[in-house]
């Protein structure tokens, strides 16, 4: 794990972050079963693309992802008062130090990491009445516990007005070692795509 302790947002994460898989893009290399994700030829593209020109590639951002960013820091101070701990703030964490693929944890401790959601008012609450995390998140989680290497993982949901839901997983090791399989598969052909995009 190494660990980039700069500002999430700034233009020096931004820089770090293009050309390289995230967790939270993991879902587009795997499926929550393990399998390769259809969506993988597509990410490699805009990966190849970055790279190429430098530039991270402009994803839109709705309301509603505006809200849940400015409700994180929120959410945090309370995830720190119910459970009586500090949690560390950083900005990007690759798996080691070839830096091929990275996750942007909203939070690590000494033995796990936070990943904090704010989602809308009738999303937050059928997180509460399922009670599982939430299947859109699994490979982002899971990928992060990969990452870092930790052996579990917070996921916190909240909604002001609200009980949040709050839920520790564990990391699962069979998923863990299926995805480091296609990541290491969809590096190697993310380089060749850019070797060739460069030849051109």
């Amino acid at each position: 794990m190494l660990v980039l302790d700069v500002p999430q947002g700034s233009p020096e994460w931004m820089s770090a972050r293009t050309g390289i898989p995230s967790a939270s893009c993991f879902n587009k290399i795997a499926t929550g079963s393990g399998q390769s994700s259809k969506q993988a030829e597509d990410y490699a593209y805009q990966l190849a693309g970055e790279r190429i020109t430098g530039q991270k590639t402009e994803t839109y951002q709705t309301p509603a992802m505006a809200r849940g960013i400015e409700l994180e820091a929120e959410a945090r101070e309370l995830f720190e008062f119910i459970h009586d701990i500090e949690v560390k703030q950083v900005g990007l964490v690759y798996f080691d130090d070839r830096k091929r693929y990275s996750c942007s944890p909203d939070g690590l401790m000494d033995d796990c990491g936070l990943e904090i959601k704010c989602p809308s008012m009738h999303v937050h609450i059928k997180y509460l009445i399922k009670g599982v995390l939430p299947a859109d998140y699994y490979q982002q989680v899971h990928g992060s516990m990969h990452v870092t290497g930790l052996k579990a993982w917070w996921f916190m949901s909240y909604y002001p007005g609200l009980p949040p839901f709050i839920i520790k997983v564990e990391r699962d090791e069979t998923f863990c070692t299926k995805l480091a399989t296609l990541l290491d598969v969809f590096c190697h052909d993310l380089d060749e795509l850019t070797d060739k995009l460069r030849g051109m």
